[in-house]
């Protein structure tokens, strides 16, 4: 009976200091020395349609409206965690700026290194290291959401996260960068 309770003691402990957690990851994110890095919102498939024009979406794997919701849901959570304004980075495929767009946060600054690099696996290294450029870039109290590709967000912290999903990554940028929360697609 007593190791129940232990036990119960113990997630109950665990469950705050995961609240904890999150909670300092988010005020870090509020002040600057954290970015959040998060992959597009729902767009069915894998890659891109051979003949992807980068500026015809047409002709690329889009949102559906499962992943519109996803990011004005996302958009959501952002502005209650006090995130209202926001300099807000994307990829140039239409997926992520559609994603940023939905956010409804203001403009959507389109940045290269944030472009997926699915379809040439031998960019990884290059694209990655323009990556952490555009990050170091950034003014040290600058609150950036970046909207990327899973392959993006892989190269760079060695996770793979689902679709809309999100990371809260400490600044300056380690190699790899400490992970200070993942955030669950909304």
């Amino acid at each position: 009976m007593w190791r129940s309770g232990l036990l119960i003691g113990l997630l109950v402990c665990g469950a705050d200091q995961l609240l904890a957690d999150d909670a300092a990851a988010w005020q870090a994110l509020r002040e600057g020395r954290a970015v959040l890095i998060m992959r597009h919102a729902s767009a069915p498939g894998l890659g891109d349609p051979e003949g992807f024009v980068l500026e015809d979406c047409k002709t690329q794997r889009n949102l559906n409206q499962q992943g519109r919701e996803e990011a004005q849901r996302w958009g959501v959570r952002l502005r209650e965690a006090g995130l209202g304004k926001v300099r807000l980075f994307s990829s140039r495929w239409c997926r992520a700026l559609e994603t940023a767009d939905q956010m409804t946060l203001g403009s959507v600054e389109p940045l290269p290194a944030l472009d997926s690099f699915f379809a040439s696996p031998a960019n990884k290294q290059s694209h990655t290291a323009a990556l952490r450029e555009a990050v170091e870039q950034l003014q040290a109290d600058e609150v950036a959401v970046l909207v990327t590709h899973q392959v993006n967000i892989t190269a760079l912290t060695g996770i793979f996260p689902q679709s809309g999903e999100g990371l809260i990554l400490e600044r300056p940028l380690t190699t790899p960068p400490k992970v200070l929360t993942r955030i669950a697609p909304p």
